[in-house]
């Protein structure tokens, strides 16, 4: 048993405190006895009412210690504390009670005396602590709001349970270097009152004058925390609203990520600046761990196109979750190194195998796959970007299609249990070579799920915000050059969600559609939430940037790009789309096409590819994909004819 360790402070304070202990008990005991008798009778008989005084005050040390009265630090005396001096001081009369009247039967000592001495006994030792906390914590807000030269100052938003814990933690454990002027109440029920001390100032409506109050002192605030949850802005104030109030005082926004978790507190800056991803206004994710554990916990794991922005991201999560292997494959040298680096330092009892091979090569994917024998591949790799799968359509074919094939067969053959294929919702009535192409790989998958021992799992979603060639890294860099922001149509709008989300979310899918063993065939949804316009998207930047938009920056119409939609959809009417147990997914059924008809196209396809003929891939690819018409042929060959046979619904 390891005994705690003391230094001579330490043993000095407790010192301290019981001896405090014992003389607030002699004093109840004392004034108990006084108020219940005569003072000349209790000074006629001093030495047995002096006896019995420090006899009781004794007790009560004795049982604080034992219980562990002392052990608090007085300056965070809160609930836990007077619970414990209760139980000192009930058990301290108890034991006071039985001792006396076995040694004297209680003579010259009223019963009532007891029951004053022990109301006496709980206020004497409470109030020194709850004093010495209010001292403390005055002091400290005094400190905050006189000399804050070096502080920044700050005013909340939100008048509710988050700012009170916020400035309770700030002002008990400290933390960054806030000092805290005044909370904005939204929705100006509480203006008047305070929390902790501090002053609920008006609405935000309020803001430029509340401002002004305090620049006339010298004080003008340098940033705004908000402190509410994020969906609850929802109900009390849009975040664009607050960050167009906030931004027009020329003010630093700020938020608490999860003001509720001490954690978050404790382990370094709580408060970071407002981020594009906050304005998103998702729900926060219901993550079935012990599923996803069950799922990656022990096995050998591979991921196709793991450098990539999705795939990366993955190899994180599931490093995380311990599997036995995670095999890391991708074309990229250079991705596949920075990844392989990044997991070898974050989680070194991980072991991490990098291979460079592309998905297109039969032979080595099939070898690659063969030898490691996954239990679970995630199939990432894929060309995404539309613009450029649209100048060069073979090229996503090869990829994307094929190269989905490959993996595929090679999964098969090696014995994988399952196959996780990462779609696109450009694949849902599909425009673009790119969207075509997934879904021509998701129709693949869903076929196969139904001939072989393989699980095939597809998880579709729709943009991730940060990723590689997204919109977000391209606005940031115009913002840097001064703008403008250029948008493609004014109505444009698509469905957003971090990379942490989609991906803990796609796992999540994984684990659902493998662990929880759902019927074949289903096509797994990501919950995206509302969608978002893409105008909008930008003016929210420009605003978190301090700048006006329309005014410092402008934004910039250039008119929709070759296979561009001006909104994209998650599934397509025809296919059956539920909900599941799993928060987050839903899942979808789209008619089945036989493995043979499906097979004889993957054929063509790559027969076309071989011969760098364009025209009868994307003449192949619209008469297969439903809704799909190429947009450009290069060529009047014309592909042949193939019936693309759908299975029975009840298959």
């Amino acid at each position: 048993m390891h005994l705690p360790h003391y230094n001579m402070r330490t043993l000095s304070l407790r010192g301290i405190a019981l001896s405090h202990d014992v003389l607030m008990g002699s004093a109840a005991f004392l004034l108990a006895l006084l108020l219940r008798l005569e003072p000349e009778f209790v000074l006629a008989n001093i030495q047995a009412y002096a006896l019995a005084t420090i006899g009781f005050g004794v007790v009560v040390g004795v049982v604080g210690l034992v219980i562990g009265m002392n052990r608090g630090v007085w300056r965070y005396a809160s609930l836990p504390d007077l619970i414990a001096i209760l139980q000192t001081a009930s058990i301290a009369v108890l034991i006071f009670t039985a001792t006396h009247f076995l040694v004297a039967r209680l003579e010259d000592i009223p019963r009532s005396t007891l029951g004053i001495a022990w109301a006496f006994l709980v206020v004497f030792l409470a109030s020194p602590r709850a004093f010495y906390r209010m001292y403390r914590n005055q002091r400290d807000l005094r400190r905050r709001l006189t000399d804050d030269s070096d502080l920044k100052r700050v005013l909340l938003v939100g008048a509710g349970d988050n700012a009170e814990t916020f400035i309770k933690v700030l002002g008990e454990r400290g933390g960054p270097s806030f000092a805290i002027l005044g909370i904005i109440d939204e929705r100006g029920r509480r203006i008047g009152r305070f929390i902790r001390g501090v002053p609920i100032l008006g609405t935000l409506d309020d803001l430029p004058q509340i401002i002004d109050r305090f620049a006339e002192r010298d004080k003008r605030p340098h940033a705004v925390i908000l402190t509410r949850d994020r969906d609850d802005y929802e109900k009390h104030a849009r975040l664009p609203d607050l960050v167009e109030a906030v931004r027009s005082q020329q003010l630093e926004l700020m938020r608490l990520p999860s003001v509720l978790d001490a954690e978050d507190f404790v382990s370094g800056t709580p408060v970071r600046p407002l981020q594009l991803k906050d304005l998103l206004q998702r729900k926060p994710l219901e993550l079935d761990m012990p599923r996803m554990a069950s799922l990656i916990g022990g096995k050998v794991v591979m991921i196709t196109g793991a450098g990539g922005s999705i795939g990366s991201e993955l190899a994180r999560r599931i490093a995380a979750l311990k599997p036995q292997r995670l095999v890391l494959l991708d074309a990229s040298e250079a991705n596949l190194y920075n990844i392989d680096i990044e997991l070898q330092s974050s989680h070194p009892q991980v072991t991490v195998v990098s291979i460079i091979g592309n998905v297109r090569e039969k032979a080595p994917i099939t070898r690659i796959v063969d030898h490691h024998k996954p239990d679970i591949l995630f199939h990432a790799a894929a060309l995404k970007h539309v613009p450029i799968v649209e100048a060069q359509p073979l090229e996503g074919l090869h990829t994307n299609a094929i190269g989905t094939r490959n993996v595929v067969q090679a999964a098969v053959a090696a014995g994988v249990g399952a196959m996780v294929m990462i779609s696109t919702d450009k694949a849902v009535n599909p425009v673009s070579v790119m969207g075509a192409s997934k879904r021509l790989a998701e129709m693949y998958c869903q076929a196969m799920d139904f001939n072989s021992p393989t699980r095939f799992v597809t998880v579709r979603f729709g943009n991730v915000l940060g990723s590689v060639g997204s919109v977000v890294p391209r606005f940031e860099r115009q913002l840097k050059d001064g703008g403008p922001l250029t948008v493609t149509h004014p109505e444009v709008e698509r469905f957003f969600m971090t990379i942490q989300e989609a991906c803990l979310l796609v796992l999540q899918a994984a684990a659902h559609g493998v662990v929880a063993e759902i019927g074949r065939g289903r096509i797994f949804i990501l919950d995206m939430g509302a969608p978002v316009k893409i105008a909008d998207l930008a003016r929210n930047m420009i605003r978190l940037s301090g700048l006006r938009p329309d005014h410092d920056v402008r934004i910039v119409y250039t008119g929709l790009r070759p296979g561009e939609k001006l909104f994209e959809e998650l599934a397509d009417v025809r296919e059956q789309l539920n909900p599941t147990s799993a928060p987050g997914i839903l899942s979808a059924f789209p008619r089945p096409v036989e493995l043979g008809v499906i097979s004889r196209i993957f054929d063509e396809i790559k027969k076309a590819i071989d011969a760098d003929d364009r025209s009868a891939a994307l003449r192949l690819l619209g008469s297969t994909v439903a809704g799909y018409k190429p947009a450009d042929l290069a060529g009047p060959q014309a592909a042949p004819a193939l019936e693309v046979v759908s299975l029975s619904e009840d298959v």
